[in-house]
């Protein structure tokens, strides 16, 4: 633990490094507790605290559990440590859930009680794009917006513009990725197609897409089948790429990519929001 670490200034670095982390902040204290309302602590993914301080080991593994699960799901929680007596009270287990509180048990002798609430920060999810299609260069535009970090891998040559993108790779030729959720599209349409798709199938993602006609799709598959290519990797990739929206334009067509990824970005997600 590195107390001497401004715990926000740690914040600010790891979200401009796009690191993942957890800030625990204790919210409310009942009773005698280690540390008090408004103490921060920021928590590395290896169980690591870097900074700050919310207690010692009454609190540790109960927030480094929920500290865990937080960056594994994407959502925050909140830690009421009670001791035992008071649980009872509340007809509760230590582990169990009520209403959005997390309950564990304080064995500590001060038998205080720490509300603490575990925020998990994420790095902005990946976008790589393979390709400078029209339909490329709209879906680079649109999706920085949307909070994603975009990588654009295209050969110099094939580059018609200088794509709206985070990263841009010469060729296809896919290393030092931004490291977490990815989601990639091919959208070479023609240039490139098959060098492409391999590139795609050669790096770990969540989705894969391919800006193509079934029948297109279809005799690539047949051709990386031929070169020892696993058919349930290869019929992982929709094809075509988006949701049926009717889209027509470039634009369009880059519309209906990202409400697609929206939708695998978010699923099991929908409910925080009230959905």
């Amino acid at each position: 633990m590195s107390a001497h670490v401004d715990v926000m200034d740690l914040v600010s670095r790891l979200k401009a490094a796009e690191e993942a982390f957890v800030l625990a902040t204790v919210v409310r204290t009942v009773s005698v507790t280690a540390a008090k309302a408004g103490a921060k602590a920021v928590i590395r993914p290896d169980g690591s605290v870097a900074a700050g301080w919310i207690g010692g080991g009454c609190a540790r593994g109960a927030v480094l559990k929920a500290a865990r699960e937080a960056l594994a799901d994407g959502e925050p929680r909140l830690v009421s440590i009670q001791p035992e007596n008071l649980l009872a009270e509340l007809g509760v287990k230590p582990g169990e859930s009520r209403q959005g509180v997390r309950f564990a048990r304080n064995m500590c002798p001060s038998q205080g009680t720490m509300d603490i609430f575990v925020e998990p920060v994420l790095p902005h999810p990946s976008l790589v794009i393979l390709g400078a299609s029209p339909v490329a260069l709209a879906l680079a535009e649109q999706a920085r917006p949307l909070g994603y970090h975009v990588t654009v891998a295209v050969p110099a040559a094939d580059m018609p513009a200088i794509p709206d993108a985070d990263t841009l790779i010469d060729g296809f030729v896919l290393e030092n990725l931004h490291d977490c959720s990815r989601f990639i599209v091919v959208s070479t349409q023609g240039k490139g197609d098959e060098d492409a798709l391999k590139a795609a199938l050669g790096v770990e993602a969540s989705f894969r897409a391919f800006v193509g006609s079934r029948r297109k799709m279809a005799a690539l598959r047949e051709q990386l089948l031929s070169q020892g290519f696993e058919a349930a990797a290869l019929d992982s990739v929709k094809a075509p790429a988006g949701l049926d929206l009717g889209a027509i334009t470039p634009e369009e067509i880059a519309l209906s990519i990202l409400a697609e990824i929206t939708l695998e970005r978010r699923r099991g997600q929908r409910g925080a929001f009230g959905g």
